[in-house]
């Protein structure tokens, strides 16, 4: 008989496949509980950003008063509001209207000549119906952390309406609270087209970055010394007032 023939080879071949099949199975199952971790891990700031908000996120109609809007920027087509921005913008121009807010905060990108998004937004708003004294603008609103804590340290903003997107806004809001405002998000909505698709997967890194930053809390890229634009457009509303 030759070796590995009868019974007993057949045994050992069994037996061979089978420790084969369980060290995949075993494989496998470690495989799948690392992706449940990391999936688990790389959700875990999103799960933050929407349990910290609360009920602290809502419509024009139901925010609260607030001397502010931050109004964050989103880009711009041809030296002009992007449709997001524009959105957000004439949210904004609702919340002044409805005399839920009394000053703008735009808060852009102007690190280069050729691009701002500060001036646009402001000339929309001016054009739009608000005074131009009540509209104040950050230049150095690269990113959420720095429009916010830029908004607290440079402007003084301590209480604001927040305005961006539904899937951007609650990001602001807990980076604005981490920055010391005591804020209210108005979340704009928009069709869940392919651009909404983007800027709702954009968020997922981002929330892990809003993490860090809250708890780190770290300068700005630009700081600078505090700017009266916010105090002399609340000092205006104050005065027109009184007036009446």
């Amino acid at each position: 008989m030759r070796s590995g023939s009868g019974i007993p080879g057949l045994l050992r071949r069994r037996a061979l496949r089978l420790g084969v099949r369980l060290r995949r199975r075993r494989t496998q199952r470690r495989i799948f509980q690392l992706a449940t971790i990391c999936c688990s891990l790389a959700l875990a700031p999103s799960a933050w950003l929407w349990m910290s908000a609360g009920d602290r996120v809502g419509t024009v109609e139901s925010a609260p008063t607030a001397p502010v809007a931050v109004v964050f920027g989103a880009g711009l087509f041809d030296g002009k509001p992007s449709p997001y921005l524009a959105h957000r913008l004439d949210a904004a121009v609702d919340l002044y209207r409805l005399q839920k807010v009394q000053a703008i905060l735009v808060t852009g990108d102007n690190g280069r000549d050729s691009y701002d998004e500060t001036d646009a937004m402001r000339q929309y708003l001016v054009e739009h119906g608000v005074p131009q004294v009540r509209v104040v603008g950050d230049y150095a609103g690269f990113e959420t952390w720095d429009s916010c804590t830029r908004a607290h340290r440079i402007f003084g903003v301590d209480r604001a309406v927040l305005v961006s997107q539904d899937f951007h806004v609650r990001r602001a809001l807990a980076l604005c609270e981490a920055a010391g405002i005591d804020s209210y998000a108005v979340g704009v909505p928009e069709l869940h087209d392919a651009t909404w698709l983007y800027g709702g997967l954009r968020e997922i890194p981002g929330a892990g970055k809003a993490a860090l930053n809250a708890w780190l809390r770290p300068d700005p890229v630009f700081l600078g010394p505090a700017e009266q634009g916010i105090p002399q457009a609340l000092a205006d509303a104050g005065s027109v007032a009184g007036q009446r």
